[in-house]
C-alpha cells in the first residue's frame, strides 16, 4: 500500500507538472503571437463586406499563432501612400488596386478600372489564373520588395451622379471622383477628375464639390451611402469589374511559416469568391428593386465612341513599357477569344 500511495502521489504530481508546463507553453505562445497590420482601400461600411470576413476567418483559424489587425481607408496612412508604407514595413499587408496606391511598377495603370479590359467579374480571375497575369504581377512586385498574394474582381464601374446623364454631352464638365487611370481616360470626353480622400466623398457630394463618382457599381453606392445623396445611375459602364489585390511586405511574408502563408492565401481567395456573388447579385437586385437611384442610359451609337477610344488608349499604354505591352496583348487576346466563344462568354 505504501508503494502504491507513492506511485499515485508521484503520478499526480507529474500530471500537475505536465498541465502547468502546458499552460506555461500556451501563455508563451500567446505572448509571442505574430501580429500584422493590414490596411484596405475601403472605408468601414464597404470594408465590412470586402475584407473583414476574410480577416475574421484567418484570425479564428490562426488563433494564438497569428492575428491580423484590420484598418480601413486612411486610418494609418492615406490610400496613395499605402504602397510606400507597406514597402518599408510600416504596414504589413494591403488590400487595394495598384492605381490607387500608386505602386511604382509597370502594371500600376491596369489596377482598378482599366477601360473595357473586362466585361464580367469572372474575366478577372480568368485573366490572372489562366492567362498569365499572376506571373507578371508577381515579378513586378517582387522587384520592389512586395509579395503579390492574389487578385480578384469587384464591381463594374458606372457613373453615379447628382444629375441625369443621357448623352455624351452630359458628361462634359462633370466633376467626378474616380481612379487615376479612369480619370486619365475619361478626361478626353470632358469629365473633370477630382481627387479627395475616400472618406470625404460623401461630404464632397453633399457640398457639390463633385457632381458624382465613377468609382463603383450600384451595390457599393447603396452600401456606403452615396445612393442617399446622388440621384442617377448611368447603366453604361467603362469596365465590367474592378481589379484589386492583396499584397504583403516581402520580408514579413517570408518570415511566416509556410502553413500560415497558405492559410492567408486561402482566406483571401475566399474573399475574392465572396465578392463575386455579393456584387453580382447586388448589381441586378438594386437596379430592379432599388428606389434611390434613377437609371439612365447613353444610346449605344454614342457610347461606341467611348469603346473605340478605349482601344486607342490600350495602344498608347502598350507603348509605355515592354511589360505594359505584354499585358495589353493578353487583354486583346483574351477578349478576342471570348468574342469568338460567344454565349455565355459574350453576347455582343
Amino acid at each position: 500500500m505504501t508503494s502504491r500511495r507513492k506511485f499515485l502521489t508521484g503520478s499526480a504530481l507529474a500530471g500537475v507538472a505536465a498541465i502547468t508546463a502546458s499552460a506555461a507553453s500556451t501563455k508563451v505562445l500567446a505572448q509571442s503571437t505574430i501580429r500584422w497590420r493590414l490596411q484596405t482601400y475601403a472605408g468601414s461600411a464597404l470594408g465590412a463586406q470586402v475584407v473583414k470576413p476574410a480577416v475574421d476567418m484567418f484570425n479564428a483559424i490562426a488563433g494564438d499563432e497569428m492575428q491580423i489587425d484590420l484598418y480601413y481607408a486612411d486610418q494609418l496612412v492615406p490610400t496613395e501612400e499605402l504602397f510606400q508604407a507597406m514597402q518599408r514595413g510600416t504596414i504589413d499587408a494591403v488590400q487595394s488596386d495598384d492605381d490607387s496606391m500608386m505602386s511604382p511598377t509597370d502594371v500600376t495603370v491596369f489596377g482598378g478600372y482599366f477601360p473595357f479590359a473586362s466585361r464580367y467579374s469572372l474575366d478577372v480571375p480568368a485573366l490572372f489564373n489562366d492567362w498569365g497575369l499572376n506571373e507578371i504581377w508577381a515579378d513586378q512586385y517582387a522587384n520592389v520588395g512586395v509579395k503579390h498574394i492574389s487578385a480578384g474582381a469587384w464591381d463594374p464601374c458606372h457613373f453615379i451622379t447628382t444629375s441625369p446623364i443621357n448623352s455624351m454631352e452630359d458628361l462634359r464638365g462633370k466633376r467626378v471622383f474616380t481612379f487615376p487611370t479612369a480619370g486619365r481616360f475619361l478626361s478626353q470626353f470632358g469629365v473633370v477628375p477630382v481627387t479627395v480622400p475616400w472618406e470625404d466623398v460623401e461630404i464632397a457630394l453633399q457640398t457639390r464639390e463633385i457632381d458624382g463618382v465613377a468609382w463603383c457599381g450600384i451595390t457599393e453606392a447603396y452600401e456606403v451611402g452615396w445612393a442617399d445623396i446622388c440621384s442617377h445611375f448611368l447603366t453604361n459602364n467603362i469596365s465590367g469589374a474592378w481589379i484589386g489585390h492583396f499584397f504583403a511586405n516581402m520580408d514579413r511574408w517570408n518570415e511566416l511559416p509556410e502553413h500560415l502563408q497558405v492559410l492567408m492565401a486561402a482566406c483571401f481567395e475566399q474573399s475574392h469568391y465572396y465578392r463575386q456573388h455579393w456584387y453580382w447579385a447586388g448589381e441586378a437586385r438594386l437596379r430592379t428593386e432599388g428606389t434611390k437611384l434613377e437609371l439612365t442610359s447613353i444610346p449605344d451609337a454614342e457610347w461606341a465612341q467611348v469603346e473605340g477610344a478605349a482601344r486607342e488608349f490600350w495602344d498608347d499604354i502598350a507603348e509605355e513599357s515592354d511589360t505594359a505591352g505584354r499585358v495589353v496583348q493578353i487583354f486583346k487576346d483574351y477578349n478576342a477569344s471570348m468574342d469568338r466563344a460567344g454565349r455565355p462568354y459574350r453576347y455582343s
